[in-house]
């Protein structure tokens, strides 16, 4: 079991994330013939206040699922979920959620698009110009309050998603391979962009990747799950200062440790063939 634990980061006065326990759950699907699929089967993880966790493991090993629960989205078959030390009861609204695909509405410009979840939890609209300018200022999209969905390309799509899930700034950010789409270059600077955001807001993440670097780069702790069923089959620390750089890191000798050790296991169970 492990302890969860307050994270400590320049930029943040205090964490201001909540915890995650996740306790022996088991995950079952019926399938249309009536056949039983165990997706996750004896899952427990502990997630500290404020700390960004990343998931890695193969197709079909239940990361998005186990992410469903967390959010409030799903149910075990088996175990527990709780959030704050808390049992679930549904979504939490403290909860914020990014999905792969971003689902901008779009009959509504990028300002009411990030306005949206405050809307959906009855929150008062008002006073939150200023908090959309910044984070929009913060992922490189100042000046496109007012442009609607259609006027973007999909990067700037995926800005527009976090900037809305960050608006609220959720205790517990939840994001199920939200670059998986992007090109390289994008991708590399969407990474950035999450990791200053976090840095500034000191929430709790859970991220969902099949990237073993992205997930080195951004985490403090990478879960590495079993092939279906999924359970936890190893953690790894990644003890290394923040802010991180995208290019300078990959010439860090402890970040290429990370990545090595992640590749051996996936290696070891036949995910990934031996170079």
């Amino acid at each position: 079991m492990i302890a969860t634990s307050t994270i400590e980061r320049p930029g943040t006065e205090s964490a201001g994330g909540i915890s995650v326990s996740i306790e022996h759950v088991q995950k079952i699907f019926e399938t249309r013939t009536g056949d039983e699929v165990v997706a996750l089967d004896g899952v427990d993880l502990r997630i500290g206040e404020g700390e960004f966790v990343a998931v890695v493991g193969p197709s079909g090993c239940g990361k998005s699922t186990l992410l469903a629960m967390v959010a409030g989205i799903d149910s075990p078959t088996r175990g527990h979920i709780r959030i704050d030390g808390k049992p679930m009861a549904g979504p939490d609204p403290r909860t914020s959620v990014v999905f792969q695909n971003d689902y901008l509405l779009p009959w509504r410009n990028v300002y009411d698009n990030i306005l949206l979840p405050l809307e959906f939890k009855h929150m008062n609209p008002k006073g939150h110009r200023a908090g959309i300018e910044a984070l929009l200022s913060q992922v490189g999209l100042a000046g496109f309050a007012n442009k609607f969905p259609s006027e973007l390309s999909g990067g700037m799509w995926q800005r527009v998603a976090i900037c809305r899930a960050m608006i609220q700034e959720p205790g517990l950010l939840l994001m199920d391979e939200p670059f998986g789409a992007l090109d390289a270059l994008t991708r590399e600077q969407m990474i950035m962009d999450l990791q200053n955001i976090w840095l500034r807001l000191g929430n709790t993440v859970l991220f969902i990747t099949h990237g073993i670097d992205e997930a080195v780069f951004l985490a403090d702790r990478v879960i590495v799950m079993t092939p279906r069923p999924g359970c936890v089959d190893m953690q790894v620390m990644v003890d290394l200062p923040r802010p991180r750089q995208w290019k300078e890191i990959h010439a860090n000798a402890r970040f290429t440790d990370a990545v090595t050790r992640v590749r051996q296991k996936f290696e070891e169970r036949g995910v990934l063939t031996p170079r």
